[in-house]
């Protein structure tokens, strides 16, 4: 196993860019120490006063009863959502989940999602879930689900809406650029296993690695597909493909270690910044560095991004372009290059507050802007000449290195392989034209 050790000048959580369903990613984080001058500092007393005659304003003629704890948890979270999109607060239910959805089971669509301008903006359908099925995409806008209209609804509102028992429907309404009407889709709600790492050898020695996720063990997964390519390739690779597309992100751990099993020591002999962050306060910062060791031994390197493509793969995707480890190709990335912290405010409720920007190597910062390819390539459907039978037709789950085998296709041999470059050129036309750059590059090498 491809084992290393990261340098850390603080620790700090990144956490994806909204709600996965039900939850967002999570990790256990250092609560930052705030300096006295600011967390002690006194509160204005006609702010006080301000504050506590709207909550005697509300109780005295708000057509309903309302008790403090229901006033006083708006007020935090009204709070926190007037700060930024990715800051707010844990009720008790949201603080539990955040906690545990790591472990890549959960019900509902498969869709990441976030608030803006008070409609639901999907970040990326995950792959193979029923939103990326059915055919949603990233940067669709969602404005209905089922008859109700998402206006005036908070996230959360729209994550629980979207849940639901396994095997039911949701019909979602969508705005799409590009599209002058609005479409409808209806998604079958399923109990989402995500397997954040799938591969393939694509042909003649050269790897495909898919990332749908960063979750705790996606780094130790991703070097142990690389070791079953390796094998299978006769024991080295020629060059690998990591496709980051869809990737919504995840734990920051994660991310510094996929991004340090492809990094060595420059050419100065000292390690390969990964990514740092800066905050207003010291215990915001910290910077991650790759100690020596290429587990490609440096073949090339192709890495896939496109719009939907957030988060913690911006952090790889930042740190392999500007150590000029890899070849960044497709479309620009999300743009979340902000860093959220964990902050308890007992043990059943907290609050989730964007604390730093991250930056990578070069000094970029990825916030609103996101990661632009060294290799533009849209997604473009190339259609065929003919449609002749046994042509490829995208991977599924049988084409996966350590599928579970069904019962009657156990019989009937092994699953197919993916059939030749015009196959792959009609299929995705991305993957083609990246595995067309690999082959260049690893004939440049010789």
């Amino acid at each position: 196993m491809h084992n290393k050790r990261f340098y850390y000048k603080a620790l700090v959580a990144l956490l994806t860019t909204a709600f996965l369903f039900p939850s967002a990613a999570f990790t256990a984080v250092e609560e930052t120490t705030t300096p006295e001058d600011t967390a002690t500092k006194r509160i204005p007393m006609e702010d006080v006063q301000r504050f506590s005659n709207a909550i005697g304003q509300i109780k005295k003629y708000y057509v309903k009863p309302v008790d403090d704890k229901e006033l006083f948890d708006n007020a935090i979270r009204g709070m926190l959502n007037g700060l930024d999109p990715h800051s707010t607060y844990l009720d008790e239910d949201s603080f539990k989940e955040l906690q545990t959805s790591t472990s890549g089971e959960f019900g509902g669509l498969g869709i990441e999602v976030t608030m803006e301008e008070g409609v639901v903006k999907v970040v990326t359908p995950l792959v193979d879930t029923p939103a990326w099925k059915a055919g949603i995409k990233a940067g669709d806008y969602i404005i209905k689900l089922g008859t109700k209209s998402v206006q005036g609804i908070t996230l959360k509102e729209a994550v629980d809406l979207m849940r639901g028992k396994e095997g039911t429907t949701l019909d979602l309404t969508i705005l799409r650029k590009g599209e002058s009407k609005p479409l409808s889709f209806s998604v079958v709600r399923e109990k989402i296993l995500v397997k954040s790492v799938k591969s393939k050898l694509l042909d003649d020695g050269y790897g495909y690695i898919r990332l749908t996720q960063f979750q705790a063990m996606t780094g130790d997964d991703m070097e142990r597909a690389l070791a079953q390519l390796k094998q299978q390739a006769g024991g080295k690779l020629k060059g690998l493909i990591l496709d980051l597309r869809n990737n919504p992100g995840g734990l920051l751990d994660s991310a510094i270690q996929v991004s340090d099993a492809f990094l060595d020591a420059g050419k100065s002999g000292k390690p390969e910044l990964i990514v740092y962050t800066q905050g207003r306060l010291p215990g915001s910062k910290f910077t991650a560095l790759a100690n020596p060791g290429d587990i490609l031994d440096n073949a090339p390197l192709v890495v896939l991004i496109n719009n939907g493509s957030a988060s913690a793969s911006e952090i790889v995707a930042g740190a392999l372009k500007d150590n000029k480890r890899a070849i960044i190709l497709g479309t620009q990335s999300f743009g979340k290059g902000s860093v959220q912290t964990v902050l308890p405010l007992d043990d059943k409720r907290g609050i989730k507050l964007t604390t730093a920007l991250y930056y990578t190597p070069a000094g970029t910062s990825i916030q609103a802007k996101g990661i632009t390819p060294d290799i533009v390539v849209e997604e473009i459907s190339v259609p065929k000449a003919d449609n002749k039978a046994g042509a490829f037709a995208g991977f599924s789950e049988a084409d996966l290195n350590g599928h579970l085998l069904n019962g009657e296709t156990e019989k009937q041999g092994n699953h197919l392989a993916v059939k030749d470059d015009e196959d792959l050129l009609h299929e995705d036309y991305q993957l083609y034209a990246a595995l067309t750059i690999l082959k260049g590059l690893a004939v440049a090498k010789r």
